[in-house]
């Protein structure tokens, strides 16, 4: 049996960035992998959704070249290379982290790991063969994967998840998809820039409804304007797949209505994987499909350790970072603070863009706080204007007493890029003001940030 000082039970971006950190504090450390490394996120994800997204960006930019005093004929897409980019985009990621981990001197174990009593792990290899090995630190990163409901099982042919919704072999001609979430938007974005016909189908009544309500209203119009239809307080009750398409039945407050497609793409959250991964033979305990830890990542049994999507905090590829290095400077006895979840950036790269941090304007009034609110439209900003992409906002939310920075939501074009500045401005408890008095480069989108905190203290300018 090999021993190890740490072994880390998947290979996603809280996988093997946890596994590179201890590498990098001098423990003897192994990662387990069964499928490729980089996980869900650089295979099936983060990376490779985002290469789709931006073939869509370009392809939309160059139907709309005459906007720009440009002119581009006989623009089309291949539909089979645009996937074929994206999965090389994700296969080169992967052989990224394949670097990695040997630059960084950890041993990769592929095969299937099952947590073992007694701080032991086995490893199952594709030929069956299996191999036990032994470390002081066990650390539980095997993340989540699509969830099913009753009503749309997934058969991976006509109702499909995120998997295979990457990699079809044909575009099809009209696609339902079910939830409004990060997942669900985005394709929904890509298919109807690259000529499907798209329906999203949202329970809730409104569309990304963990964002604050006027993002959720400008990205219901933005993609209505571009020809994508939305139902909210809508839900499939059933799905008939025995023709040569789809036949869903929706059931919204004026009744039901049969939505017929090619393919009905389910995108209504995740599922843990915590089955089958032995959680029972240690003893560890659970909770709504959830490992529970504390603080620093421990479970109720010493040794064993749990980080990212299995555990109650956000499931975001950069939350589960930040837990894992948390977690393994815990254990070389570095002196670390628990995770703020509540400066947690969300985002979403549809176009436009969603970004966002911390409390609603809602969210903050339940709470009885007296608040500051400012919004800046980028059909005000000067850059924005000028790179043809006025659509949205910035939208800040402060404490009216102290000054403390809020919530910060914002839709358009790169806001993705631009909410780091909330974010670390809330870690160092900036103040508005402070805001109001960093000088911010002209012409820019960041512009934005400084207008609407200026419009939340009646100082702006520009608008």
């Amino acid at each position: 049996m090999s021993n190890f000082d740490v072994i880390v039970l998947g290979s996603g971006p809280g996988g093997y960035v946890t596994a590179i950190r201890a590498s990098q504090l001098g423990f003897k450390t192994a990662i387990i992998e069964k499928e490729n490394l980089g996980g869900v996120c650089l295979n099936w994800g983060c990376i490779p959704t985002k290469a789709l997204l931006k073939s869509a960006q370009v392809f939309e930019y160059l139907k709309h070249a005459g906007d720009y005093g440009l002119s581009a004929e006989n623009v089309d897409k291949d539909f089979d290379a645009v996937v074929k980019r994206s999965r090389s985009v994700a296969d080169g990621m992967s052989k990224g982290v394949q670097f990695l981990m040997k630059k960084n001197k950890i041993e990769v174990l592929n095969g299937y790991g099952t947590l073992q009593a007694g701080k032991k792990v086995s490893v199952k290899d594709a030929d069956g063969k299996e191999t036990e090995y032994s470390a002081d630190h066990i650390i539980i990163a095997t993340g989540a994967r699509s969830r099913e409901l009753p009503s749309l099982p997934q058969d991976g042919k006509k109702i499909i998840g995120y998997r295979e919704a990457m990699t079809l072999k044909e575009q099809p001609k009209k696609m339902v998809v079910v939830g409004s979430g990060a997942i669900g938007i985005e394709f929904a974005y890509f298919y109807n820039a690259m000529g499907t016909e798209v329906t999203v189908v949202e329970y809730l009544p409104s569309i990304v409804p963990v964002e604050d309500e006027d993002i959720s209203k400008q990205l219901e119009r933005s993609l209505k304007k571009v020809g994508i239809k939305i139902k909210t307080s809508a839900e499939v009750t059933s799905v008939d797949t025995s023709g040569e398409g789809v036949k869903a039945t929706v059931k919204t407050a004026k009744g039901e209505e049969i939505l017929e497609a090619d393919i009905v793409l389910s995108a209504v959250g995740i599922k843990t994987n915590i089955e089958n991964i032995g959680l029972e033979n240690v003893g560890i305990s659970t909770d709504r499909d959830k490992i529970l830890v504390n603080s620093y990542y421990q479970t109720n049994i010493p040794g064993y350790y749990a980080i990212g999507d299995v555990t109650p905090g956000q499931a975001l590829a950069h939350v589960a970072s930040a837990e894992g290095i948390l977690c393994v400077e815990k254990i070389a006895d570095m002196h670390v603070e628990p995770l703020d979840y509540g400066n947690i950036p969300g985002c979403t790269y549809c176009t436009p863009e969603i970004a966002s941090v911390g409390l609603t304007e809602k969210q903050a009034k339940e709470k009885g706080l007296d608040i500051k609110v400012g919004k800046f439209p980028f059909s005000a900003s000067g850059k924005a204007k000028a790179a043809g992409t006025p659509d949205g906002f910035v939208k800040v939310i402060f404490d009216a007493k102290y000054g403390e920075w809020l919530g910060c939501h914002m839709i358009g074009a790169g806001v993705t890029d631009m909410i780091a500045e909330a974010v670390v401005a809330r870690k160092l408890e900036t103040t508005g003001h402070e805001i109001l008095k960093a000088v911010h480069p002209h012409p820019t989108m960041s512009e934005a940030v400084m207008e609407a905190v200026a419009a939340a203290y009646d100082e702006v300018i520009h608008l």
